[in-house]
């Protein structure tokens, strides 16, 4: 027992050393590099997890975003925005879905990165649309748009901040002290601004992609509850086991509602 307790503890310390030079300056998004809180390697007991979200039914007619009430909005997009919840990808698949390891035989806690997680304020729309933070880990709001905003984040069980953000001025740095699926975050200037943030204790999530895959690396041997969650769709639990070297695959799929 003592064995395996030291095992693990070696393989966490691993992860956190990869975490700890991935995490600067991104955002927590999916599995193309954009950002996810882990780095593929070959970490001797570990495996990787991987998988699609699927979306079955008749697509959701998404609503076109009118930014004539901020000209500058309007000037910064080139033709229709349409808004980003409910969208489904070309293949029938989910962009834009959380996926995070909710828990399991192991416990995955690591001391949180200090690099920050990046949420772009850009063309009046917020970049990425989701994104994962873990407790403690520096979130950095910037903006590079030539309009003020504002950051609305309304959190339940951590603090709710609201800031305004002139063109040019520096980010926000916010730190979450608490794990907290998800936070809506709201811009009170521009009302069709929207992201979420998603606050995790441990560094093993990912959010799907334009094709609707995951991919969650280097999680130490076990057996875990895997939570999923979307903005329009709800949420939904598989279990999966963890084997060392080898891929698990795990595929959720969406009813419309």
């Amino acid at each position: 027992m003592r064995n395996s307790q030291t095992r693990i503890a070696a393989v966490l310390a691993t992860v956190f050393i990869l975490v700890g030079g991935l995490a600067g300056g991104v955002s927590a998004k999916g599995p193309k590099g954009t950002a996810r809180a882990q780095e593929k390697a070959n970490v001797v007991g570990t495996g990787e997890l991987v998988g699609k979200v699927y979306f079955k039914g008749d697509k959701p007619k998404l609503l076109a975003i009118d930014m004539m009430s901020d000209p500058v909005c309007a000037s910064e997009q080139a033709g229709s925005v349409f808004v980003q919840d409910g969208e489904v990808n070309n293949n029938g698949t989910l962009p834009n879905a959380f996926v995070h390891i909710k828990s399991g035989t192991t416990n995955l806690s690591v001391p949180a990165p200090h690099n920050s997680v990046v949420l772009t304020q850009q063309g009046c729309m917020y970049e990425p649309h989701v994104v994962g933070v873990m407790a403690g880990q520096p979130l950095q709001v910037v903006t590079v748009d030539p309009t003020t905003h504002n950051v609305h984040v309304m959190s339940k069980i951590n603090r709710e901040w609201n800031v305004t953000q002139q063109p040019g001025s520096p980010s926000i740095i916010k730190v979450f002290t608490q794990p907290e699926i998800t936070i809506p975050v709201h811009c009170n200037v521009h009302p069709w601004m929207k992201a979420y943030i998603n606050v995790v204790s441990n560094p093993f999530y990912s959010v799907t992609d334009s094709d609707g895959g995951f991919a969650i690396n280097n999680v130490p041997v076990g057996e875990y509850a895997l939570e999923i969650w979307t903005a329009t769709f709800g949420t939904q639990e598989q279990h999966v086991t963890i084997r060392a070297g080898e891929t698990s695959t795990i595929n959720f799929t969406f009813d419309a509602h």
